[in-house]
């Protein structure tokens, strides 16, 4: 009785009161058949909710838009309604409410979707352009109609034209695609115009033809030639012609002229145009002039358009009229006699008619009254002249004649009796007055040659002087014989030149001048502009320039200031151009940043150098890439239609932000705090401007933005943020709904608001009953909304109560939770559910299916389940959700990562708390998925003329969602630039322009592997562009595709180098370089130049260089290198899209040259007869170095005597020379120079001899004392200098040399006295000694000489003088005979003579050393009596000489050879190297005179040998040993050069080996 007091009286409220109308029932729509655009709608009457219905309200949805009302106040009485103007080929959908005092009922059942049939489109197309494309073809161009006069879905179009102003069918074409918003009429007449028409048509037929437009086909060139043409000479080089123009109906446009014609009949390709400008007054005419004279032409006229020439009339022949002849060529005398001479010449050049004959006139030079003449045949080319006077000047001329008159006459001068000659050179060139291009040359005429000058001739060198650079021809000034002053023109600025001169007469040609001073011609701005101007497209926001820099001979001024400037603006603005300057003057392109995308601008260049600038190219045109928006859509409003849908509508992004062709439109929409990442809803076409979403969350806050989108990517999103909620509704139900605390009598319910509270919580409803009572019977309590727990009280213990709980919005009570729950202390937490499974039918790529069998609930109900997910490998559990309904035994686990394995595991929750977790599923994969995301990085670069190379970086491992199969290329060909400009200018609305550059043809598609990311996409059409776009796929599908890329197909770089390189050395400096182009299958394009790179072979990073060559030329000649160098050289090509490979490099050694200074000059060991030089290698070599040459001479006469010696040394190794013939005291002038193939610059030095200031004094008491063995030298110490004496140094003269030189050095400063063995020196030669002191200062005054002491040892018996008398005389039989037999034999041979020259005071010595012998040299000024034999007893051998290894001497008086040896006296001696075998056979001495004279012995010295004088062991070679002569026999092998001041000693054998250095026998 309890429940029903409580339920009650609420019901019985509710019957009284009024309520709101219930929803119509039944609601049908149906198409009216007898109208198209109607449809009836029929219903039944709701329940009135207590209150009469007041009207009905009708809404309906067009193609799932948003619902509208449709009929606002239905008649309450009716039930059954026509709907009028609807849209045909569109669906519908109708819900009907009652509206009664109380408010708007709930709406019926929404009808099904209803389609009206179609019709035909009822609009035209819009915005109709047509243009002229060719002279036989329009291109068309439309947008279509409105789309709410599409009436369907469109088919296509009809396009149809006719001729416009006159009647007559129209023809037709049909557009089968309704994205093709443009069509090209073709095989139309020439510059006719046209009517044309297009209308759309879909399903049910064709549409309204638009309003008609007109257009003209472009012009075209005429097809028939001018009529009537008549052509005449006028006289010798002009031909008049007559015409008349062609039929009108022939010309094929606007008449802009005639040309007349005319080209020589033997040189076809000669032509002469002349341009002419349409008169329409009567008969045509003009005139052809400077034509050749009396020379054939075929002559025609034809009429020219804008596109082109027409037909050349019918060619005529016509003679040009004879005039008087050109000048005779080669004129010249022969015979020159007293009284006559003969005169010749050749045919004129220019014979301007018929030569009829030749006048041949002379007269006195400067007596105009004694001319003669006299006329000849044609056939005559020479005449002699008779009755001139004598060594008489006269001036001859002969002229040819035609029947015009006689030509120009050929003068010349000449003297009776005196033959011509060539003429001499010009001299005294000077050089003024200049100017970048020309200069003045004043000069002094050479010798004439006794005949007039008939020509000067100027040749320069021009850009690099040097004696090796080549002369070229300047300039000729012909028939001015007196000239001193020639005007050089034609010259290029800021260059160097260098000018010479030759003067010709009638002989021929003169030597060459000498050169003039070298000049630079001023700077000028440069004369052209850079070639091969072309602009490409970059990206969106700039374009590239490329060009063909200026050569070197082009730049007028220093280089350094050479730059190129680049103008650029939009033809479609008035706005002024805008620059950019590039200041170097090799760069070939130029990116041009920061432009307007999607634009066209028009771009010229022009070089510049300090002076100013040349002229502008031709202006090239090119046009942004198309972009993204860089705006985003205007008037961006939102407003909330429902609880689930928010309807968005815009305007359209601005004309100048759009950067392209808007495709279409993307919302993007997240609800506030609860996404993480928008959605976006795209919308297709740029006609539609608004967007429902739908299926969103109720009564939730979103986060709004719409952006434009091009076929390049999404552009900008507007902003700010739009922030628009969806409307509430009724709730969902509460969650988590559990009862922590149950008693026999009562229970605790604690719940959760709704997941989905779609609107504000106004409170909750708590419903309750016995599970075994009537559902009606329900106690019901309302609790607030912030109530979160119940209690329960005075239940029937041990009972099952069935719970229901709601929440409430604003727009009513939602659905209620429900739950079962027993009064019953004897509970506990659930089992942990069992049987997890998940189908694998179930298992997609993002989601599965958990599905599993609930465990015991522990005598508490469980209230929901909560379940799990780990990634695996190494994933942590995480809870997918934790509100899963107690009834559910499956649940759909979502937003999954595809190819993904995962495992799951659930646990359940009851009253008294979670069970445990199930155990875990096995592991199961989600199926793979399309990739996320498109390859990266995307490069598109052009590889041949007909490929390009695509690169590319895969998609991030975690996009891929599967496996990898491959890459897909999709590649499209795009209008050229070009044309899109030319049509541009045509084109009334961009959009119109747009869309044609978007219908393109289809994508083509290639495939590539998926362990590839290059790709070389081939047979590509040349000179166009395309667009690539790639995806990734797997075997599910494709990914997103990538951002398109274009790239320009024709133009790469060189895929070869160039072939066949040659290097060729030509000078010391310079080396010749030839190749051969790539193969023309490698050049992908012209060639516009080559790079030079070359270096010096051991030093690349420091020496290596390179050389453009901008015109395509295949030689080169690299100057200014290193001499005698080796040299690698690599050369590339070049087109306008880069630079090609290397090639390898080839080698080249310039030749030598010669050598720099040697690198120092240093004298030491100075004493007052000799000194050790030695010099460095120079610095420079410049070649091989074959040796040096030393000379010295006194800076003043010595006793009368200015001696000059010279010696050459051979080789490079030995640097060093010891030089023996010093006079003390006097100052030398030393100068050293290398040579290779020449001798380079002197190295000077001047040393005086010593003894050096503050040197120690002469050493006293020198004496020497001879035992059995040794020699024993003692003296006294002298003298000491400024500083403390430091050692000795012992000196020696052999009697047979004559010179003093170092015997022994280094003694202690302590030691007075020195031994040496008698083995050491050599027997029968006597020995002068003296000492000389050493301190820091140099050697000191050396002592005075010790008696001469010999060397010889006491001799046995069998060399004494009697025992070789008896042997002598024993054998004197045989002897006799044999030197009978010899002295018969070889008479001839042993005497030869030669005068002996007196002493002079000037003389010089001329000594050549081979690198092969130490040698050195000795001179001395004292005369010496020398025997040309040296005896030692007992046979013994003497020890061999120091080989001087091939000493040159050079001698003005040529000495007579004398048993072996070569004797001269005093000569005047010349600096001229003689080789050793060359002295030999020179003439022998006077045999009258005794000669007088010294020796010099000429040999290296090493400081380490200068105390020794070995015996050389025995069996050396016979030219390094002096033989025993005894009795007379006499064989020297040592050649000795004597002169009276010095002699030589030379061995006789150029490759004799040379022993060490020093005498023959130093201790």
């Amino acid at each position: 009785m309890t429940e029903l007091t409580l339920q009650l009286p609420p019901l019985c409220f509710q019957e009284i009161r009024s309520e709101l109308p219930h929803s119509p029932q039944n609601l049908l729509a149906t198409l009216n058949s007898s109208h198209s655009h109607t449809v009836m709608l029929s219903w039944v009457r709701p329940f009135d909710g207590n209150s009469p219905v007041l009207y009905y309200i009708v809404e309906l949805s067009e193609n799932n838009s948003p619902w509208k009302v449709h009929l606002s106040n239905v008649g309450p009485e009716m039930t059954g309604i026509t709907v009028r103007g609807l849209t045909p080929a569109r669906t519908y959908q109708f819900r009907v409410c009652a509206v009664n005092q109380v408010g708007r009922g709930q709406y019926s059942a929404e009808t099904s979707r209803l389609m009206l049939p179609e019709e035909p489109p009822s609009a035209p197309p819009k915005n109709i352009v047509a243009s002229g494309r060719t002279n036989q073809s329009i291109m068309v161009q439309w947008q279509p109609p409105p789309e709410t006069e599409h009436n369907g879905v469109l088919r296509g179009y009809i396009l149809r034209y006719r001729l416009a102003g006159l009647p007559g069918e129209h023809q037709q074409r049909n557009i089968t695609s309704p994205e093709v918003n443009y069509c090209l009429v073709t095989e139309l007449i020439i510059w006719t115009q046209y009517e044309i028409q297009v209308a759309a048509y879909n399903g049910a037929g064709l549409g309204v033809f638009s309003r008609a437009v007109t257009e003209y086909t472009l012009q075209g060139v005429p097809t028939a030639p001018p009529q009537n043409v008549q052509m005449e000479a006028v006289n010798s080089t002009t031909i008049q012609f007559l015409w008349n123009p062609p039929p009108q109906q022939f010309i094929n446009g606007i008449n802009q002229g005639y040309k007349l014609l005319a080209w020589p009949a033997e040189v076809p390709e000669a032509t002469t145009v002349v341009t002419i400008a349409p008169d329409f007054h009567g008969v045509h005419h003009g005139y052809i002039t400077n034509l050749k004279k009396f020379t054939a032409y075929f002559a025609s006229v034809l009429c020219f358009t804008t596109p082109g020439d027409g037909p050349p009339s019918t060619p005529q022949l016509i003679w040009t009229h004879e005039d008087k002849p050109g000048a005779v060529g080669h004129l010249s005398f022969t015979e020159i006699l007293d009284t006559s001479l003969k005169v010749s010449w050749q045919e004129p050049l220019e014979k301007n008619g018929i030569i009829t004959g030749y006048q041949v006139s002379w007269e006195v030079y400067g007596r105009n009254g004694s001319r003669l003449t006299h006329t000849l045949s044609n056939t005559t080319h020479e005449y002699k002249i008779k009755g001139l006077s004598s060594l008489t000047t006269y001036t001859i001329d002969v002229a040819a004649v035609t029947t015009a008159g006689a030509g120009l006459a050929t003068s010349s001068t000449i003297s009776s009796g005196v033959p011509p000659e060539l003429p001499g050179a010009p001299s005294n060139l000077v050089i003024s007055n200049i100017s970048p291009r020309s200069a003045t040359l004043q000069f002094r005429p050479g010798y004439d040659g006794k005949t007039s000058i008939s020509r000067w001739i100027v040749e320069g060198q021009v850009g690099a002087i040097g004696d090796e650079e080549e002369w070229v021809s300047l300039y000729e000034e012909e028939n001015e014989p007196d000239a001193q002053t020639l005007e050089i023109p034609n010259l290029t600025p800021y260059t160097h030149y260098r000018f010479r001169m030759r003067q010709v007469n009638i002989v021929g040609s003169s030597p060459v001048s000498q050169s003039s001073r070298v000049i630079q011609t001023l700077q000028a701005p440069p004369d052209v502009a850079p070639t091969s101007v072309t602009v490409r497209t970059a990206s969106e926001t700039s374009l590239r320039l490329r060009w063909v820099p200026l050569p070197d001979s082009q730049y007028n001024g220093n280089p350094e200031s050479v730059g190129y400037r680049i103008k650029y603006w939009r033809p479609d603005l008035q706005a002024p151009s805008l620059t950019q300057v590039i200041n170097d003057r090799l760069e070939r392109e130029f990116t041009i940043e920061g432009l307007e995308e999607w634009t066209e601008y028009e771009l010229q260049m022009q070089a510049f150098n300090a002076i100013g600038a040349g002229p502008w190219s031709v202006a090239v045109r090119g046009r942004t890439r198309e972009s993204v928006p860089s705006a985003a859509p205007e008037n961006v409003s939102a407003e909330a239609v429902s609880s689930t849908q928010i309807l968005l509508t815009w305007a359209s992004v601005p004309e100048q932000d759009q950067n392209g062709l808007i495709l279409g439109y993307k919302v993007l929409f997240r609800a506030k705090d609860l996404d993480p990442e928008p959605r976006s809803h795209v919308v297709r076409g740029n006609h539609s401007q608004s967007a429902l979403l739908a299926g969103l969350r109720k009564f939730v806050l979103y986060e709004l933005q719409v952006l434009a989108f091009t076929r390049i990517g999404n552009g900008v999103p507007s902003s700010p943020l739009i922030l628009e909620r969806t409307k509430d509704d009724a709730p969902g139900p509460p969650v988590r709904l559990v009862f922590p605390e149950v008693r026999l009598t009562s229970v605790r319910i604690v719940w959760q608001p709704p997941e989905e509270p779609n609107g504000i919580i106004l409170g909750y409803q708590i419903a309750y009953r016995l599970a075994s009572s009537s559902p009606n019977t329900f106690t019901t309590v309302e609790v607030g909304a912030t109530v979160r727990q119940f209690t329960a009280t005075e239940l029937a213990p041990e009972s099952a109560y069935v719970f229901r709980l709601s929440a409430k919005t604003r727009q009513g009570w939602g659905e209620p939770l429900e739950a079962t729950v027993i009064t019953t202390e004897k509970r506990e937490r659930p089992a942990p559910p069992r049987e997890l499974l998940v189908p694998q039918a179930e298992v997609t790529a993002r989601s599965l299916r958990l599905q599993w069998v609930p465990g015991s609930d522990g005598a508490s109900p469980i209230r929901y389940f909560t379940v799990q997910v780990r990634e695996l490998p190494r994933g942590e559990w995480q809870t997918y959700s934790s509100s899963i309904s107690h009834e559910a035994t499956a649940c759909a686990v979502e937003r999954l990562r595809p190819f993904t394995s995962y495992k799951l595991r659930l646990k359940a929750t009851n009253d008294i708390g979670d069970s445990d977790f199930s155990a875990e599923t096995d592991a199961v994969t989600t199926l793979q998925d399309v990739p996320g995301e498109p390859p990266s990085f995307i490069s598109v670069t052009p590889h041949t003329t007909s490929s390009v190379l695509i690169q590319w970086r895969p998609p991030r491992d975690e996009s891929l969602n599967g496996l990898l199969q491959g890459y897909r290329i999709y590649y499209r060909e795009l209008e050229s630039e070009a044309s899109a400009a030319t049509v541009s200018k045509t084109l009334k609305t961009p959009s119109a322009l747009r869309a044609e550059l978007t219908a393109q043809s289809s994508f083509k598609t290639v495939n590539s592997s998926s362990t590839l990311t290059t790709y070389e996409l081939t047979h590509l059409k040349k000179y166009r562009r395309y667009e690539v776009i790639l995806t990734a796929y797997n075997i599910i599908g494709e990914s997103p595709a990538s951002a398109p890329v274009e790239v320009f197909v024709g133009e790469a770089a060189p895929a070869m180098a160039p072939q066949n390189i040659q290097v060729t050395p030509l000078t010391a400096s310079q080396l010749e370089v030839t190749w051969d182009p790539p193969p023309p299958e490698s050049q992908n394009g012209n060639i516009q130049g080559y790079k030079v790179y070359y270096w010096e072979a051991e030093s690349q990073n420091e020496t290596e260089k390179m050389k453009v060559l901008f015109l395509p030329e295949t030689m080169v000649k690299l100057k200014n290198l290193t001499s005698h160098t080796q040299y690698l050289v690599s050369i590339s090509a070049f087109n306008a899209a880069g630079d090609g490979p290397q090639s390898d490099p080839r080698q080249g050694r310039t030749h030598q040259a010669a050598p720099g200074t040697p690198s120092f000059l240093a004298f030491s060991e100075i004493t007052s007869t000799t000194l050790n030089v030695s010099w460095g290698e120079p610095a420079a070599a410049n070649g091989v170095l074959q040796g040096y040459r030393v000379v010295y001479e006194p800076l003043a006469p010595v006793q009368g005597v200015s001696k000059v010696v010279t010696v050459d040394v051979n080789g490079n190794w030995q640097r060093w020379l010891k030089v023996r013939d010093l006079t003390k005291g006097v100052t030398y002038f030393f100068r050293v120079q290398a040579r290779t193939i020449a001798y380079g610059p002197e190295l000077q030095a001047n040393v005086t001899a010593g003894p050096a200031e503050g040197s120690p004094g002469s050493p006293r008491d020198v004496l020497v004392t001879k035992s059995a063995s040794e020699l024993t030298l003692q003296w006294t110490e002298g003298n000491a200098g400024r500083t403390p004496t430091t050692g000795y140094v012992i000196e020696a003269r052999p009697s047979d040399e004559g010179l003093w030189d170092m015997f022994v050095k280094d003694i202690p400063r302590s030691a007075t006295s020195y031994s040496v063995s008698l083995d050491k020196l050599r027997q029968g030669v006597t020995y002068e000694f003296r000492v000389v002191a050493v301190n820091q200062a140099g050697y000191g005054e050396p002592s005075s000489p010790s008696m001469a002491v010999s060397a010889q040892v006491e001799t046995p018996f069998y060399e004494e003088w009697w025992f070789l008398l008896v042997m002598a005389l024993s054998s004197l039989i045989v002897i006799l005979l044999v030197v009978f037999a010899l002295v018969l034999h070889g008479q001839n041979r042993r005497y030869r003579s030669c005068s002996t020259g007196k002493s002079i005071s000037n003389m010089e010595e001329s000594v050549t050393l081979d690198n092969g012998g130490f040698a050195a040299l000795e001179l001395n000024s004292r005369h010496l009596n020398v025997k040309n034999t040296f005896s030692k007893k007992n046979g013994t051998r003497s020890p061999p000489r120091p080989s001087p290894g091939g000493l040159h001497y050079s001698d003005e008086d040529i000495c007579n050879k004398y048993n072996g040896t070569v004797l001269t006296e005093s000569a005047n001696l010349k600096e001229k190297s003689v080789d050793a075998s060359e002295s030999e056979g020179t003439d022998s001495e006077s045999e009258d005179v005794p000669p007088q004279h010294s020796f010099v012995n000429h040999y290296m010295s090493d400081p380490t040998y200068y105390n020794s004088w070995k015996r050389r062991a025995p069996g050396g070679r016979a030219p390094h040993r002096y033989e025993a002569v005894a009795g007379g026999e006499a064989g020297p092998h040592l050649h000795t050069v004597v002169t009276t001041q010095s002699a030589v000693f030379a061995p006789a054998g150029p490759g004799a080996r040379t022993p060490l250095t020093g005498f023959s026998s130093f201790v």
